[in-house]
Formats: structure tokens, sequence, C-alpha cells
């Protein structure tokens, strides 16, 4: 199974998680948090990035990706844990609709 080492836990694909980004607007910073599905890693070492899923207003998938090691990320909490994966990346929920395109 494909997994990261985030400070005292492993996550892993599938994983619902949530990203505390800080976001610079001007002279002002923030904290915004996005919260998905982790669908795939790629690259090793310091190249390693990860790509998280979640479903927008209206219904419409919403992916981002980040860097591993990017500065603009301040924590990633596990929300729920992943069972039954048994894929390295789930594009396939790129097709799905509903609550089956957040279940994993």
């Amino acid at each position: 199974m494909i997994s990261i080492q985030v400070g005292e836990e492993n996550i892993h694909i599938g994983d619902v998680v949530r990203i505390h980004n800080k976001v610079v607007e001007g002279a002002k910073t923030r904290i915004q948090v996005y919260e998905g599905i982790l669908i795939r890693l790629r690259g090793r070492d310091v190249n390693k990035t990860f790509t998280v899923r979640k479903i927008g207003a209206g219904g419409v998938g919403v992916e981002r990706t980040w860097p591993l090691t990017a500065n603009s990320i301040v924590k990633i909490e596990v929300k729920k844990k992943a069972t039954k994966v048994r894929r390295s990346k789930l594009y396939y929920l790129r097709d799905l609709t509903g609550k089956s395109a957040v279940r994993v």
C-alpha cells in the first residue's frame, strides 16, 4: 500500500484528509482548509506530490495538487482512514457522482 509519513502518522490513498493551507492575500494571511479524498501520490523525495479531490458546490468535482514539502501547508489531518483500497491511484472516482464519489 502506498503511503506517506506526515508527522507521526501515515497517510494512505483513499483517506479523507483535511489540508490546512496558508493563503496570502495582499498584506493579510489566513488559513484555508481543503477537505477531500487522497486520490494520488507521485514522485519521490523532494519531488513528491499528492492530489486531493472533493465535491464542490453544484456537485462539481475539484482536485488540487500540492508538493509534500510546500511551505504553505500548515497541517495535514486524517479525518477518516480508508478501509478497502487496493489501488494506487483512484482516478475512477472522477466518473462517479453522488455518495459513491465520496466513499471509498
